[in-house]
């Protein structure tokens, strides 16, 4: 696990850069148009800070960093619902890559000069098929689909394939899509007999693992995110309770709010103690289940928790000027993103049952 102090100090530089140049203002401002993002913050974020390459092998351009230093970030990107292709980028695509032990691509990813986006399939299967070595078919909602310039492409129909495809290979079509949540947005992917033979990424036998490990972090990453959500809808709340007036009295005061405001802190702890229970099994070299655990627990309370801010806020709170909508938007991509929490929930109570029966 990455030093504390360290982590720390990578935390700070990312929380100081958002609070100069990110704003629910300026994310409004961006987002406006269908597909749209913070394109400066992003350069700020990825070239002149290297962000995108925490995780990246240094021998790439990266600093080699854990799945700590990544959930560090995650957790101050989730606070500021900063719309830019970092989760997509950093931790996605590049986590694919790099576990697949291919360079290709991860050196302008870890300069902030290539933006990638993970394409698989969803766990109804559905997706762009790979026959006679072609690429054919829809992928839809791929976040960041229309700003990125790499698609890491996973698709297991005879065991997995992955593939690194750049947005200009012929065949490729991509659409914006409107999205619930502005701040990750959406595009479908297009392929038309898209030849993925140069572009393989990895040999039989060792996609599939590095698939695994890489959506394992990403899960945990992800939980961080949602984390951070949390908590910055929890500030915000508590800051509307502090200053709002009714009967003469600030909404605080009364039972029925405090008692709301400690449920909401309770769902944070425990969402932090999930996340950190993830930590601890990846540092211990496991955390395939726990970290699925901790994405469906985190997950569910960021969605429970931003619907209580909304409620919390009153009116206001309901209204579209207002960004609490934006938190609950985001929290319930979150419900999806990697797998529903019922999906992960499986995946713990298969392997618990594995074990149960290993040792009978």
């Amino acid at each position: 696990m990455d030093d504390p102090a360290t982590l720390a100090g990578i935390a700070d530089t990312a929380a100081a850069l958002l609070r100069e140049h990110s704003d629910f203002a300026r994310l409004r401002a961006v987002t406006e148009p269908a597909g749209g993002w913070d394109q400066a913050l992003w350069h700020r974020f990825a070239t002149d800070l290297g962000f995108a390459g925490l995780a990246i092998p240094e021998s790439c351009g990266g600093a080699g960093m854990g799945p700590a230093a990544l959930a560090a970030v995650a957790e101050i990107l989730g606070g500021a619902l900063a719309p830019i292709p970092w989760f997509e980028t950093a931790v996605l695509a590049a986590g694919v890559l790099t576990a697949a032990g291919s360079d290709f691509a991860l050196a302008g990813i870890a300069a902030g000069h290539a933006i990638a986006t993970l394409i698989m399939p969803d766990h109804a299967g559905n997706g762009p098929v790979i026959a006679n070595n072609r690429l054919c078919g829809d992928a839809c909602c791929v976040p960041f689909g229309a700003a990125a310039d790499i698609f890491v492409i996973a698709r297991d129909d005879t065991g997995i394939t992955l593939a690194g495809l750049p947005r200009d290979t012929p065949g490729i079509t991509v659409t914006a899509l409107v999205s619930m949540d502005v701040t990750r947005p959406l595009a479908r992917v297009q392929f038309d007999g898209v030849d993925i033979t140069p572009h393989r990424l990895a040999p039989a036998g060792a996609a599939a693992p590095a698939l695994h490990a890489a959506l394992r972090d990403a899960r945990l990453v992800l939980a961080a995110e949602a984390v951070g959500g949390m908590q910055r809808s929890l500030d915000e709340t508590i800051a509307y309770a502090r200053q709002r007036v009714q009967f003469g009295r600030v909404i605080g005061g009364f039972q029925a709010i405090k008692h709301r405001l400690a449920d909401m802190k309770s769902e944070l702890e425990a969402a932090r103690s999930a996340l950190a229970w993830g930590l601890a099994a990846l540092h211990a070299g496991g955390g395939e289940t726990e970290c699925a655990a901790a994405l469906a627990f985190c997950a569910e309370a960021y969605h429970r928790l931003t619907a209580d801010a909304i409620q919390l806020h009153g009116g206001i709170g309901f209204t579209w000027d207002h960004h609490a909508h934006l938190f609950f938007k985001r929290a319930r991509g979150t419900l999806t993103l990697l797998g529903t929490p019922g999906h992960h929930r499986e995946t713990l109570a298969a392997a618990l049952l594995d074990t149960a029966l290993d040792a009978a």
